[in-house]
């Protein structure tokens, strides 16, 4: 069953969005290059699903030229000259504030749905991709996937699989079911939207029928079909297997201990990839909480005690160092209110702590 959203505050939000992640990158400038968009915020998907849709463009442009009936682009010396002008073009990225909102608007969009609905999000790609090229289309997009890739990425470069869109729709959907258990939480990935404004995954989320006319699908029906900057972004060719069999001997290196924290075993685990984008936050974690995460913690770890929680915060706030915060966790709080250490909430309060830290 597809995963439901509330239309209006999605909408609300990313206009909210992206009207202040251009106040921060336009403060000095009236410009900006491929390489400022990709340092642009601290959702590294955000960043670069704009990127992704000025691929999108780059790539309409090339087809508009290529449509003119009086020249002949498939002559060799054409198409190399035309091949090095659109290169040069790509490196020579130069957006205005007016022309970046509106992509920082869709990309914000579009990091939402796959946070919370991956297996939607990737059926849409699929549906994108035009007849016998999926995985050609696939491929070309991976290097803009920085959420959930799993759930596609055993499809690209599959030989035999065939090129039936329902056969890769069906192959995603059930591929998702194997693996979600082991997929990051969306919850924590679109934390990292909070540095620009708290998220608020309640209020996403459509739970009843009275909210239903406010509901949008993830799929969404009005995207376009369709050596340079492009390239040059870095590709993960590592398989996941391998990304799990790395972080694993990362995190084998420091000891579990039940029912404690261990400081070492989670900055090494929150120093992977997907948490990339989650570092730095602003301000004072007894300050920057939403109002959903307040509620979640005080219940679940707080005995719902809000005074408990805030006192926690302000402790943590007034620590010197991550390590620091975590004994303070160990001996006030792990195992007095028996914490499971190994649950989503504790994970989700610990990424917060992570991010006032670590820089």
């Amino acid at each position: 069953m597809k995963i439901q959203v509330n239309s209006n505050y999605l909408e609300k939000y990313a206009q909210e969005y992206s009207h202040l992640a251009c106040e921060n990158v336009f403060v000095s400038r009236k410009f900006v290059t491929g390489q400022d968009i990709i340092d642009m915020t601290n959702c590294i998907q955000v960043n670069y699903f704009v990127v992704k849709r000025l691929f999108e463009l780059w790539q309409l442009e090339l087809e508009k030229l290529k449509s003119n009936p009086y020249f002949d682009y498939r002559d060799i010396a054409v198409h190399e000259a035309l091949t090095e002008f659109m290169n040069t073009l790509s490196r020579r990225i130069k957006v205005e504030r007016s022309y970046l909102e509106p992509l920082v608007k869709s990309a914000l969009i579009d990091s939402v749905i796959l946070a919370v609905d991956p297996v939607s999000f990737y059926q849409s790609e699929i549906d994108m991709a035009e007849d016998m090229m999926i995985n050609a289309y696939l491929k070309e997009n991976k290097k803009y996937y920085k959420w959930h890739l799993s759930v596609v990425s055993f499809l690209i470069d599959k030989a035999g699989f065939g090129h039936d869109q329902q056969a890769y729709s069906k192959a995603v959907a059930s591929n998702y079911q194997v693996i979600k258990d082991s997929l990051e939480s969306g919850n924590l990935l679109l934390a990292t939207l909070s540095e620009i404004k708290a998220f608020d995954l309640d209020a996403l989320l459509v739970k009843s029928d009275a909210e239903k006319d406010q509901v949008i699908s993830a799929n969404k029906s009005t995207r376009v079909h369709d050596k340079s900057f492009f390239d040059t972004i870095s590709n993960d060719e590592m398989p996941p297997a391998q990304h799990q069999s790395t972080s694993e001997s990362a995190l084998n290196q420091f000891p579990v201990v039940p029912g404690k924290l261990n400081a070492n075993r989670i900055k090494a685990k929150f120093e992977r990839e997907f948490y990339r984008g989650m570092k730095g936050m602003i301000g004072n974690l007894s300050e920057s909480l939403a109002i959903n995460q307040r509620i979640m913690f005080s219940k679940e770890l707080f005995e719902g005690n809000a005074d408990l929680l805030k006192h926690a915060l302000k402790s943590i706030d007034d620590a010197e160092s991550f390590t620091a915060a975590i004994d303070l966790l160990n001996f006030r709080f792990v195992e007095d209110l028996n914490w499971d250490t190994n649950s989503e909430v504790v994970e989700e309060f610990l990424v917060l702590v992570y991010r006032k830290f670590d820089s």
